[in-house]
């Protein structure tokens, strides 16, 4: 299985759609946390839906999907960039006590809220904000571009800790290509019949021939996609300097030395006295107030 995104459209239609597949970058998000089964299924399905909303936005950044709720898991975020790089964790409630091999979305989430956040290189950040209110993390991201993007959007999702896949079909609002006005709930109702295991086990092409042999697919070049971490040193210091001279001076003088891990990857960045006053030498702003 390859860790890909393939994007498709229906000839003389509005209809778009991308199919996603993820098994070896599934794979190194997994191995770095050690997380209940339930849980690893729902990181597949963020791995699955951010790759396939970064490919439909056209974003030139990065994009991330955060879910916040108040049942068992009170976080679950995953990023994803145009260069296919992909990054997810979770995080337990402290007082949970256990989760259910079998257990579902809303069963681990709870009530809460879904952020999308669009973080372009250049331009401004945007975040869109819905609630969970629906009983699937693909129908709250459907509810999202309804509601945020006003595009009619349909996921469906699977992950099975061992591999992760996706589809998703959206009707573009320009009319004026569509010569064929039945197309988008005649392939919504197709897509609609896709199993879960057939998201894992098929190839894009493949699964495309199963749901839609009667209609006019074009099929692009497919794009790789893998696992990828954007912390480094410089991002890490950035962040510690955007503290205070004062809190980091505390800091230091109680610990001797500043220690700190990516959430993402586990990379362990180490700051000695020395390194930390030379990045307060280097400030040349003020640090910002937090509220």
């Amino acid at each position: 299985m390859t860790d890909q995104i393939q994007r498709f459209l229906f000839d003389n239609t509005n209809v778009r759609g991308e199919l996603v597949t993820l098994e070896q970058a599934y794979a190194e998000v997994l191995d770095r946390h050690d997380y209940p089964p339930a849980v690893n299924r729902l990181l597949g399905e963020m791995l699955a839906a951010v790759a396939l909303l970064t490919d439909t936005v056209k974003l030139d950044g990065t994009l991330s999907i955060e879910v916040r709720g108040g049942g068992a898991l009170s976080l679950l975020m995953a990023e994803s960039n145009p260069g296919g790089e992909l990054r997810a964790i979770a995080r337990m409630a402290e007082e949970a006590e256990g989760v259910a091999d079998e257990a579902g979305f809303r069963e681990l989430i709870g009530e809460g809220r879904i952020m999308i956040t669009l973080d372009p290189r250049e331009g401004h950040r945007y975040q869109g904000v819905v609630a969970l209110d629906r009983d699937s993390l693909a129908d709250c991201l459907a509810d999202y571009f309804a509601q945020s993007e006003q595009l009619p959007t349909r996921l469906w999702l699977a992950a099975d800790g061992q591999r992760a896949g996706g589809l998703l079909l959206q009707r573009m609002p320009d009319e004026s290509r569509n010569q064929d006005v039945d197309a988008w709930e005649r392939t919504v109702h197709l897509a609609a019949t896709v199993k879960e295991e057939e998201l894992l086990a098929l190839a894009p092409e493949e699964l495309l021939r199963r749901l839609y042999h009667e209609e006019t697919v074009r099929v692009f070049d497919p794009k790789a996609l893998y696992f990828g971490c954007t912390c480094s040193r410089e991002r890490i210091a950035d962040a510690l300097v955007s503290l205070g001279a004062e809190e980091l001076r505390d800091v230091l003088a109680e610990q001797g030395g500043i220690e700190t891990q990516c959430h993402f990857c586990h990379t362990r960045y180490a700051f000695s006295v020395e390194d930390v006053e030379t990045l307060l030498a280097g400030s040349s702003e003020p640090p910002p107030i937090l509220h």
